[in-house]
């Protein structure tokens, strides 16, 4: 047992996504969550079946292993389904069992609101802090689609109302969550992204690539319709045929929403034959190959509050090309590989694919580190035991007035 955990008195359960339908937000789960089992006793309870299969866009992957489990040693709870059922009844048992002082809640998406409405209320009873961590408002898909708007707008000030404390990643995040919800009195705390180097050590200890032969640029990530890849295809297109040849580039990444422009815009390029599309999920296996081969990542993202394989790209140590949107600029602030562009700009990004040749075989150092986020969480756990302190002492001392003299 750690000294944290001798001292800290704080049992911890993060509730988050699970490997079923995996997503960046089930890495970061997972991250999270082993990086504070560092100090803390803390416990994942995992959404397993997010939504029915059928509207998941990423339906085809669902059930596949990723290639990483948790650590033995922490206890796991895989997981509550969207429609409950049995699932939810064992997780209600799993919290009975953790009793955690404090309960960390990963926001994305409204389809597990109904979840952490009934988790939030069991957990209160008995006593834990609610922390809410935000990675958006609300899944831009989802916002799109009236019912599922209301659907949040409607319930989430009751979710709101029983959150001790919020976390978000970035200033920009913490201005438009303000801006979007009415949080009352619980502080917001930034504590930035950490990195994602679980999924590129293999890339880390490769040794500079040759500086021979064509440059490679990738990008990874879903393909849909904010994640600008056009854009990307547009900029390459558009470079003369003898600068095109330096480079190849790497689209991967299934479509989802139907957005197949990147796909026509790929066919229609007269440079095709230096264009690779991946249209589907990826493993992880095949993910950390893919960056092992990268000399540069590019993302040229429409909007974007922050992004999973920015910090990938960030941990492999890689040159990347990415927009100046939502909370990005504050992701790759004193990371000396990012080249930063306006959005939906073909012009700007193509000079910066001209800029990524100076900088091949480069790579450079993360500032990132979990270790900053395990401070940043530390920070807000002893706020909340404070609080609660407060609030007990002010309990005492009303009993001890309204008791009649003698």
């Amino acid at each position: 047992m750690t000294a944290g955990l001798q001292t800290s008195g704080h049992r911890v359960v993060v509730v988050g996504s699970g490997w079923h339908f995996t997503s960046g937000i089930s890495h970061y789960t997972y991250r999270l969550t082993s990086a504070l089992a560092e100090e803390y006793t803390v416990g994942a309870l995992l959404m397993r079946r997010l939504v029915p299969k059928r509207l998941y866009p990423g339906r085809n992957h669902a059930g596949m292993e990723p290639g990483i489990s948790y650590a033995p040693q922490l206890d796991v709870y895989d997981g509550v389904d969207w429609f409950w059922g049995p699932s939810l009844t064992r997780a209600l048992r799993y919290l009975d069992c953790q009793c955690p002082t404090v309960l960390i809640l990963q926001w994305w998406t409204g389809a597990v609101l109904h979840t952490y409405l009934k988790l939030s209320k069991h957990a209160i009873r008995n006593g834990a802090q609610i922390i809410l961590e935000w990675h958006e408002g609300q899944d831009v898909g989802e916002a799109a689609l009236p019912g599922a708007r209301r659907y949040v707008r409607s319930l989430m000030p009751r979710l709101l109302s029983r959150i001790d404390a919020h976390v978000v990643h970035s200033q920009f995040d913490q201005r438009a969550i303000v801006s979007s919800y009415s949080l009352g009195d619980a502080p917001v705390r930034v504590i930035p992204h950490g990195p994602y180097e679980h999924l590129v050590r293999a890339a880390r200890s490769v040794a500079d690539r040759a500086t021979t032969g064509p440059m490679h640029l990738l990008y990874l990530g879903v393909v849909r319709p904010f994640k600008g890849v056009e854009d990307l295809v547009a900029a390459f297109s558009a470079l003369d045929r003898e600068l095109a040849c330096k480079f190849r580039l790497t689209v991967v990444g299934e479509t989802w929403e139907g957005w197949t422009a990147p796909n026509r815009a790929i066919a229609d390029s007269p440079h095709a034959d230096l264009i690779t599309r991946v249209d589907r999920y990826v493993t992880d296996a095949e993910l950390a190959a893919y960056f092992a081969r990268a000399d540069a990542v590019v993302l040229p993202y429409h909007r974007s509050s922050s992004s999973g394989p920015l910090h990938i790209a960030m941990s492999a140590g890689l040159p990347v090309v990415v927009t100046a949107v939502g909370g990005l600029a504050e992701a790759v602030q004193g990371y000396p590989g990012a080249l930063v562009i306006p959005p939906q700009d073909p012009e700007a990004l193509k000079a910066a694919l001209r800029k990524l040749l100076s900088r091949r075989g480069h790579r450079y150092a993360d500032l990132h580190s979990w270790q900053r986020t395990v401070d940043g969480y530390r920070a807000i756990f002893d706020l909340l035991a404070q609080a609660r302190q407060v609030e007990r002492d002010a309990r005492s001392s009303a009993a001890t007035l309204s008791r009649p003299p003698g």
